[in-house]
């Protein structure tokens, strides 16, 4: 009777309000991030420098004395904290969008692996997500291996920034930190390289399926001189999360684009996602469209100290042919057609 109606109508309200506030905290856990990623590291630099002015200036003391102890850390491998990767945050983090992870593959704890990981996006929401969180069940879908995410070296220089980067399992992206994780740290090792970088992030944009990777062959030479196995991964929805202003070649935007990029490590582009009330508006925050990551099955490289252009070219050639298989193999799957063509540039 009317008991019976009202007690549904209040198990409808607590659902609906438990819906709402699980909405809410995936909406922070995403913006905290964004954040992070565009000013964590300016505004503990401006931070530091304005406690060193102020009568405190001896914790700021304290902690440039470690930083300069602990300058080189990064480039051996950081320091992870399983807790941080397994903070619940990351969870409303991934279901937001919500991020997938897919394995294809077994992967053996004997060997060590360099990850191509494609598209950047403007993010590389992806990556960080199944690589430097346990939010998509990383280690447990590939037991024994320590996913290490390469990205820019600058970062490691923002006080507080790299400790908190450090914690996630990320790691610089240069030859000294890459060496030391594929040589000195034992084997079940997998770097994550987002292969095409910078330049790739300018060229992304919502319904475009597109790699920067005809001409980077770094990756492979460094493959070759540790052995390590080359594994295409592909992000289905990377680039969808944001709109992008796409400045043409030749333009002065773009101009200016490549200047930073030359000059900094990084492009800054325009772009733009929902609103933090509505996404119906214009905001930082990327839009709540799925992202699917799938790793790929291993090549197997066999160890040449110092390999010939030929040699890397006849490698490289295999791993953009296994790329493009994998991403046919997956598009249907995850909401393309099957006339979407792979484009590498």
């Amino acid at each position: 009777g009317t008991g019976s109606n009202i007690l549904s109508a209040l198990q409808d309200l607590f659902w609906l309000s438990k819906s709402k506030v699980e909405k809410q905290l995936q909406i922070i856990s995403v913006l905290q991030w964004v954040l992070t990623f565009l000013v964590m590291g300016i505004a503990c630099t401006l931070i530091l420098m304005y406690i060193l002015c102020t009568d405190c200036w001896a914790i700021a003391a304290l902690y440039l004395a470690w930083l300069v102890f602990d300058w080189n850390t990064p480039k051996k491998g950081g320091r992870r904290s399983q807790w941080v990767r397994n903070w619940a945050i990351w969870r409303y983090f991934r279901d937001y969008f919500p991020i997938r992870l897919v394995k294809t593959h077994n992967l053996l704890t004997t060997r060590n692996y360099i990850f191509g990981y494609h598209p950047h996006g403007i993010m590389g929401l992806g990556a960080f997500c199944n690589f430097s969180t346990e939010a998509t069940g990383v280690s447990q879908k590939f037991p024994g291996i320590r996913p290490y995410l390469a990205t820019l070296a600058g970062n490691f220089r923002m006080p507080i920034l790299r400790d908190y980067l450090m914690s996630g399992g990320i790691c610089p992206v240069n030859r000294d930190s890459i060496d030391y994780i594929l040589s000195k740290n034992g084997s079940g090792n997998a770097i994550i390289i987002v292969v095409g970088g910078a330049a790739e992030s300018l060229n992304c944009t919502p319904g475009k399926n597109s790699v920067t990777l005809r001409n980077r062959k770094g990756f492979v030479k460094l493959a070759l001189h540790h052995g390590a196995d080359l594994v295409p991964v592909y992000s289905f929805g990377e680039n969808e999360v944001y709109k992008q202003v796409i400045f043409e070649e030749g333009s002065w935007g773009r101009w200016v684009q490549k200047k930073f990029q030359k000059h900094i490590g990084f492009a800054p582009c325009i772009f733009h996602g929902r609103g933090l009330f509505s996404s119906n508006t214009w905001g930082l925050l990327p839009y709540s469209k799925p992202i699917t990551t799938v790793v790929g099955e291993p090549i197997t490289i066999p160890k040449i100290d110092n390999p010939s252009q030929k040699e890397v070219d006849f490698y490289h050639s295999i791993y953009v042919d296994s790329l493009i298989k994998l991403f046919d193999k997956y598009k249907s799957k995850f909401g393309l057609p099957e006339t979407e063509v792979l484009e590498v540039n």
